[in-house]
Formats: structure tokens, sequence, C-alpha cells
């Protein structure tokens, strides 16, 4: 689509004929005229690999690595420590694992130590292990030795200082695999985030470890869950869907590589760990139980997304016999997480630990098979739904790519723009045929900004997102992505991203903030609105919930001036005390970060409206909600 180029709204007051004035700026409102229903799950959250997102991110395991990876470089994260006179030597060996899944471990050789000078090794984390005081660590790992009875240390030292804020003595090691578990407590320490883990033993002895973990305090106290401070964030957007696993998270790199949901359920051990397409490896811990738990601590529904036969290098398979125990997959993955005890795969999950099956109503059927060069994507579709709508009629099944032979439910449509495209195509569903299927914008964002989108971005998907609010009985969910960003150097593969992190700390951007004006403050229908004479990138929504008797406008205004508007409602006594929230900035450029995360943040104030008819004057680069009683 070609980008419009705007002339500058004095421009168009100048030329107009002699005798006439401009008209003044104005939204009318019928509020007794709805026009759309507004769909329950329009505003929800997508998830992926990338950047970190769940290993180093929103999974709250801070060992780096717990799982050593293959070859040259499977041991980067983890260094030998032989302080004083001790000495030990650390290896990856191929051939001893804990588990026919996980064959490799890291081996540690000390030949030299005492209780003064033990030896071992160390695991960096996520760019660092964050210790903050009286906080309680859950750790574990597997190991064996070879001699029964050496004891353990498990500590957490700072990197610059050499203070240990928390140590445990692990002890029955033996010449047999098994599992350790042992807890960290710091005391009066001071929050830092240069620590590391270390374990080491007092005499010499060969031991082997794998699946070496260390998770803080969690969200809602979780075990191996996730990390509060952005869970916490997540939560205040009142997200009402996640689309997971991902995108080319769950197409893989080669169909190898896929997200290969029986390999990510159940114990750790049994979990062979897989690349990510971002040149990571994924440790599997957030897999398909966590992600469904995840979905139950936000109370939100799973949008599942089942693997459909094609990978991100061109690999594909064709429909028909080959394509038929990938189509058995999805249906036991459903049934994964639908299922009762009686079947199958929902005894598998109550044997996992929840007994109760998960809501589900969408079925995703790949991801941008449009990228398939192969053409086979209508096929392969057409084979999905068929086998799932057999078994499952009531599931709404989501095409990734237009089809010809069979009508989807829902259409999954991405957009990936720049602020000029953002704000020209607002009017982007005005005209979409409504006989066709219901659209999902399962991936969008307005990509200027590093790592995390500034004001700009902001105020240009606030603006598009008023073209779906308007659009909701077409558009039923959208979600923007990329959702997450470790924003250490080495962490980002992806700008523009919509929060921000390190090991220590997190903050949401602009379009954050833009998210959680938008997904807390909507009614439940659409009403009539006329935007009039309000020039260039200024854009409106308005929904009411009739139950609530709220009115809710919102505005965004992306100039540089303040924009008054006359506002006239119809069709409703509006009470005279509301409130406004607005995001705004003095340039477009304004962001936040790790270090200022608080620079853009909404700010609500009362208002008082004269009656039905009153103006409103909106800041210069500014996202506003309007919340009336009527």
């Amino acid at each position: 689509m070609k980008i419009k180029v705007f002339a500058p709204a004095i421009v168009a007051v100048l030329m107009l004929p002699l005798g006439l004035t401009a008209q003044a700026p104005s939204l009318s409102i019928q509020v007794d005229h709805p026009t759309a229903k507004v769909g329950p799950m329009l505003y929800g959250l997508m998830t992926e690999e990338i950047n970190y997102s769940y290993d180093g991110g929103v999974y709250a395991e801070l060992v780096r690595d717990r799982v050593p990876g293959r070859g040259f470089g499977g041991l980067t994260r983890w260094q030998m420590v032989a302080p004083g006179s001790s000495f030990a030597h650390i290896s990856l060996d191929e051939a001893t694992g804990p588990s026919k899944e996980l064959p490799r471990s890291i081996k540690v050789e000390v030949t030299a130590a005492t209780d003064a000078a033990p030896a071992g090794v160390e695991n960096e984390g996520y760019w660092g292990i964050p210790v903050r005081p009286n906080s309680t660590y859950s750790g574990s790992f597997w190991a064996k030795t070879s001699i029964d009875g050496v004891p353990l240390t498990v500590s957490l030292v700072n990197d610059i200082t050499g203070v240990t804020a928390a140590k445990a003595t692990v002890t029955g090691l033996s010449g047999e695999w098994k599992e350790y578990s042992y807890t960290l407590k710091t005391g009066a320490v001071p929050v830092t985030v240069n620590n590391h883990l270390l374990l080491t033993i007092p005499k010499p002895a060969t031991v082997w470890f794998d699946l070496v973990s260390l998770f803080p305090p969690t969200y809602k106290n979780r075990v191996h869950g996730n990390r509060v401070d952005i869970m916490e964030k997540l939560a205040a957007m009142d997200p009402k869907f996640l689309r997971l696993p991902g995108g080319n998270y769950l197409e893989g790199q080669t169909i190898p590589d896929r997200f290969d949901w029986k390999k990510t359920i159940g114990p750790w051990e049994d979990r062979p760990t897989h690349n990510s397409p971002w040149r990571y490896r994924s440790s599997d811990g957030m897999g398909l139980l966590e992600f469904l738990e995840w979905c139950e601590d936000l109370k939100m529904e799973p949008v599942l997304a089942v693997y459909a036969g094609y990978s991100l290098a061109q690999q594909h398979v064709d429909p028909g016999p080959a394509l038929e125990p990938y189509v058995q997959d999805a249906l036991d993955e459903i049934e994964y997480v639908t299922g009762g005890a009686d079947t199958k795969w929902g005894a598998e999950r109550i044997k996992n630990g929840h007994p109760a099956p998960f809501p589900l109503h969408y079925v995703e059927v790949g991801n941008e098979d449009e990228f398939d060069r192969s053409g086979s994507y209508d096929g392969r579709y057409t084979q999905f739904y068929r086998a799932i709508k057999q078994k499952y009629p009531n599931l709404e099944i989501i095409a990734t790519a237009p089809i010809k032979s069979i009508k989807p439910d829902v259409l999954d449509e991405h957009f990936y723009m720049s602020a000029e495209k953002s704000y020209s195509d607002t009017h982007h569903y005005d005209t979409y045929d409504r006989s066709g299927p219901k659209i999902f914008v399962g991936e969008w964002a307005t990509r200027e900004g590093d790592p995390t989108p500034n004001l700009q971005a902001a105020l240009a998907d606030a603006a598009w997102l008023t073209g779906l609010e308007r659009n909701s009985d077409l558009v039923i969910m959208s979600c923007y992505a990329p959702l997450f960003v470790n924003v250490n150097p080495g962490g980002m593969q992806w700008s523009t991203d919509l929060i921000g992190y390190n090991a220590l700390s997190s903050y949401g951007s602009p379009s954050y903030y833009a998210q959680v004006m938008f997904g807390t403050h909507l009614g439940t229908e659409v009403v009539a609105s006329t935007l009039s004479n309000a020039g260039e990138r200024v854009y409106s929504s308005v929904t009411r919930d009739d139950k609530a008797h709220k009115l809710i406008i919102k505005v965004v205004n992306g100039t540089s001036n303040a924009k008054p508007l006359s506002i006239n409602i119809d069709g409703a006594k509006v009470k005279p005390q509301g409130k406004l929230i607005t995001i705004s900035g003095k340039t477009p450029n304004a962001t936040n970060s790790i270090t200022e995360p608080k620079a853009i943040v909404p700010v609500e104030h009362p208002v008082t409206v004269a009656g039905s008819k009153f103006q409103q004057t909106f800041a210069p680069y500014s996202v506003n909600v309007l919340e009336l009683s009527y």
C-alpha cells in the first residue's frame, strides 16, 4: 500500500475560499445506536521464544543453560572455580547423563581441594543472577559422583566483591544419578544483579551435573513458575487470551526443531530441549502445561497453535497420508488441554499435576503459512480442519493464510508497520467483506524505537487500535508482537518489543501503556460516532458498556498541538463527573528504558462535563481515554 503524504493543517485553512471559515473539530456520539458488539477476546497476548522471552525472560529460571548444549560451546555459561591451591577441570561428557533424553552432563574433576579452598563450577545466569534481601530461592540439580558421600556447597556469590549472599550444603551424593534439592535464603544483603551460582566440593572427586536450577519467588508462588514483575505487567493489561507457543517457535527452523509438545511435558529429565529459530537453545522448561498455567494465572484463555507441517527452512509435509501423524498429534494436543480422566492425554495432564481441563475455543493451524512456497497450505489446513471439526465441532479453526478450498472460521493477519503506515491504515478493515471469515490480528506492531517502542510508535499503535475497535464485529482478537525483549547486549534479535527487562527489573514501553489503557477500558458495544474537521493524525473510537452504564471515548492526538474537540453526545444523559486517562510527551521520540522506566506513563485526572455537549482539549502527542457514566 502506498504511504499517504499529508499537507500541514494550516495549509488547509489558508486554502479555504474567501468568506468561509473552518468548522470546529467535533466528535458526535450516538450512545443509543450500537453498530457492533465488541468481542470478549479483542485484546490478548502473543508469545514467542525470541529476545530471550522465556529462558532469561518471563520464565523465572535463573540458571542459563541448565542443560549443557552439544559440542563446542556447550559449556559457554559454565566456568571452572579453583581458588588458592585447589585445582579442577570441567568438560562436556557426551556419554553420561541422567536420562535417555538428556545424554550429556557437566563433568567436574576436582584433583585438589580443601574446606578452606573448595573447587567446582559456576554459572553466570542470564547476564547475571539477581539477589534481593530476605528472599528464599529454591533450587535443584541432578548429580552423581565418583566417591559416595562427598558434601557439596551451593552458593550465591557476588561477581565483584566475592561476598556470599546465601549458601546451602547438600549431602548424600552417590555413584547413581539422583535429583537433589536445596534452598538459599538471603539476609540483609543489598539488591544486586552481578552474582553467580557456585557449586563446590571440599576434597578430590569427580562430580557430574545436569539440570542445575535456581528459582526466585515466583508469581502466585507457582513451583517453577514465572517472574513476578513481568507477570504483574501482563496482568495490568487485562489480557483475554494467550496465543501460544509462538509463531516461528511453533514451526522451528526445521521439522525436527518444531515445538514438539509431547517432548515438553512431564519431568524435566524427560524434556530433551531443542533449538529455537533465533539461534539459542530452549530449555523447554516453558512446556505446554506451563503455557496453560500461565493462562490460568492471568485468567485468560489459550489460543492454541498446532504444528501444521511447515518449517522455516522451506521444509513441508504434503497433505495426505504423510501429514496424518501431525494431524493426530494436534488432536492429541487438544485432548491434553481439554480432556478428562477418561481420555489418554487428559489422563496424562492429570498425571502431570493439573486435574482440571483448560477452556479452549480457538485452534490455529500453523503460522504465517503464506511463506510456504510449496503452495501446500490449502490442502494441509483443510486436512487439519476436517479432522479437528469431526472430533471437536465447537472449536473455531484459525487459518494463517487465505484458503480457497474451504472457508476458515477465522483468518490470522499480521502487520508490522512504520508509524506513517499505521496512521494511514487505520481504516484497513472498514470495507472488508463481512461474509468472509472473522479476523484475528495475531501479530502487529508499529516498529519505531529500539529496543522498545517510543511515543511515536505508541501514538500510531493507538491510532491503529481505534480502527480495530470500530470494526470489532469483524476483528475478534488482536495481539501485539513481540511481547518481550531482554535489553542486555546480545539479548535482542528483533525490535521493537512491548516490554523490556534485564535480570533484575523490567519496564513497559509507551506502547505497553497504550495497550493497558485500551485493554482495561473497553465497552461491550461500539456505538455510532463521527469525528469531523479534526485534521490529520487525530483518531477516535467509542464504546459503551450498557450494563455498567459506562461510555468510553478514546482519542489519539498525534500532532504537536493541543486538540480541542467539541463532543456532542446524544441518546443518553451523561453524568457530570468522569475521568480522563492520558499518556503524552514533549516529543514523539520520548520513551521509557530500563534506567528511566516511568518517563511516559498514564496520568489520570477527574473531569467535569457540562451536559451532553462540552469541549475537551487533548494534549499534543497523546493517547486518551475519557470515561463517562450515563
